[in-house]
């Protein structure tokens, strides 16, 4: 039951409304620097992959081979060329690095010379690393099956 005087005592409410203002302009103040933060921040980076025009070949029974040729294209997430990209391919065996940079529709023509296989393998992968400004690097150490014929 409430006490009778609690109806006549108005020390608990004065100045009430006023800080709920203040209250509520310093929050509103606190949200809108939080969203200025959110939206000065920096864009995260678009992703890209990439193709290539083989997705295996094959070496004669000595491992080593002659010169390998081939299209690597390197794509965004709506399949348009990414221009201007850095391609590195290294050779199954990772003693042999190649590079290129991608063209105006993403496409690049990279060749090894001798790819050979890892020592006592019959098979191994060549690897890419592609790397843009603005862009997710690809990292594919399993980009094109090699095996010994």
């Amino acid at each position: 039951m409430l006490p009778k005087d609690l109806k006549k005592n108005e020390t608990g409410t004065v100045g009430l409304p006023i800080r709920i203002v203040v209250l509520s302009i310093v929050g509103f103040i606190g949200f809108c620097a939080i969203l200025s933060a959110l939206s000065s921040a920096p864009e995260p980076p678009e992703s890209m992959y990439a193709t290539s025009n083989i997705s295996t070949l094959s070496l004669n029974s000595g491992g080593t081979g002659s010169n390998i040729t081939f299209q690597i294209n390197v794509l965004d997430r709506q399949n348009r060329g990414v221009a201007e990209a850095n391609v590195i391919v290294w050779s199954p065996d990772r003693k042999k690095a190649c590079s290129g940079v991608t063209n105006s529709d993403g496409n690049v023509i990279i060749t090894i010379s001798n790819p050979e296989l890892p020592p006592g393998k019959a098979e191994g992968y060549i690897s890419i690393k592609a790397m843009r400004s603005g862009y997710t690097d690809i990292d594919e150490a399993y980009f094109v099956k090699v095996k010994r014929s």
